[in-house]
């Protein structure tokens, strides 16, 4: 198939999701996607793209694996360089990987180079490049932060930056020799690990951030994405290394990320009990309405689901809860009566639920609530039965000693899983009941 190169046809390509974008390049054929290929700007997704207008000084893309950070960092290199003369850094892990991944990768400065069609003399040997103009790119190792003392530079590519073993001394001895030409810069491209000078990098006033996830990129097959989605979909692996995300560890956290990681499981066939925790919005607060379902089999516990739902009515919420009560065919529900909880008894029964909700109060703070439910997961006897991001972000912002460090005002999911999992936890001189679901 001829590729469609007119106009109209780039404004097509351009409107396209990227689903329909990675259609249309495989009925291109391979010859047509080869001569697609050297138009970046036509195909690339935006975050692949430079920031608009002059005030930033650092450019962190901070995206998932195969999203196409090489082929991006690479173009943009190649566009600078072949206009004035400039200085450029090219800084990767090792000299190596800087070497076989920035320069001669297959979405390499050289490949992007002959793609249009631009004449760079590599020497390998002096591990730098020139391009005809004069500009002159130099390899530097991230290992060695010593490297970076004293050259001047115009431009930076920094690449994985989380892998650089001396990052921050690295980052300090670039970042004072990037000082040369009208306007230095720096692109730092990596895939996103819990460091402290990433997180300082993002927050920096003269930082602008772009990203995106692994299935973005349109040249990545259907097949390859179908099986990193299935498999790592919603994990931390798969937020991380998929999405982009940058998933930090609080310090003091009752759930670090490991713990939640360690302790997922597959759904048992039998419960013994199951509970709905509920952790209902304090008025038109716009926080969510905590609903979290919770399970009991012999001495284990498991998290079965997150049901909370955002910015319903009091009716609306209701009908929530009584919804995944009978879903998961729960024999109680759990709710906090501290902040308007009590109206749950009234609006359940006006919702036709049939339950009649234990109300609990909040005589504790939330994190002394949530400690011996994060001692059973540390005890390996309490599990995730699925990925819950959201319950999890929240969970693993509550801090010993108190505190809370999580992505939402206040820990409604967090809380109604505790609910739910200290009801389970009481002892009952009851004769347990074995439901399947």
């Amino acid at each position: 198939m001829k590729p469609p190169l007119g106009l109209a046809d780039t404004r097509a390509m351009l409107n396209m999701s990227p689903e329909k974008l990675r259609d249309f390049l495989e009925k291109c054929g391979p010859r047509g996607v080869l001569l697609l290929d050297a138009a970046f700007d036509m195909w690339a997704d935006e975050g692949q793209l430079p920031p608009l207008g002059e005030s930033w000084r650092v450019w962190l893309m901070m995206a998932g694996r195969g999203y196409g950070k090489t082929r991006a960092g690479a173009e943009w290199v190649n566009n600078l360089a072949q206009s004035t003369p400039k200085r450029i850094a090219l800084v990767a892990a090792t000299i190596d990987e800087a070497r076989s991944i920035m320069v001669e990768g297959v979405s390499g400065i050289l490949s992007v180079a002959r793609k249009q069609r631009v004449r760079v003399r590599w020497e390998p040997s002096k591990g730098r490049l020139i391009w005809p103009k004069g500009t002159i790119a130099q390899l530097f190792s991230g290992d060695n932060a010593d490297g970076l003392r004293g050259p001047e530079h115009d431009i930076a590519w920094c690449d994985e930056l989380a892998k650089w073993r001396q990052a921050d001394e690295a980052w300090a001895n670039l970042q004072l020799g990037l000082r040369a030409g009208q306007r230095p810069r720096a692109l730092v491209t990596t895939t996103p690990r819990p460091m402290q000078l990433l997180k300082q990098i993002r927050g920096d006033a003269w930082t602008v951030a772009s990203g995106g996830r692994t299935k973005d990129n349109v040249s990545l097959p259907k097949a390859f994405i179908e099986v990193m989605m299935a498999t790592y979909a919603k994990t931390r692996v798969g937020r991380q290394e998929l999405d982009g995300e940058l998933i930090e560890d609080v310090e003091g956290s009752l759930w670090p990320r490991a713990l939640i990681e360690k302790y997922r499981c597959e759904m048992p066939v039998r419960f013994d009990r199951v509970v709905v925790g509920v952790d209902p919005p304090a008025g038109t607060s716009g926080d969510a309405c905590g609903i979290v379902v919770c399970a009991k089999a012999g001495e284990k516990y498991y998290v079965l689901a997150d049901e909370s739902v955002i910015g319903l009515s009091p009716d609306g919420w209701a009908r929530a809860v009584a919804s995944a009560a009978a879903k998961w065919r729960a024999d109680r529900v759990v709710a906090e009566a501290n902040n308007g909880g009590a109206m749950i008894t009234e609006v359940l029964r006006n919702a036709d639920s049939g339950l009649a909700p234990k109300l609990v109060h909040a005589s504790k703070g939330k994190a002394a609530r949530a400690e011996p439910v994060a001692l059973l997961f540390e005890a390996g006897r309490a599990f995730f039965c699925e990925a819950f991001p959201e319950l999890e972000d929240e969970l693993s912002g509550l801090q010993i000693g108190g505190g809370y460090e999580g992505p939402t005002r206040s820990p409604d999911r967090a809380d109604a899983c505790v609910w739910a999992m200290n009801e389970l936890s009481q002892r009952r001189a009851s004769v347990p009941r074995v439901r399947a679901l």
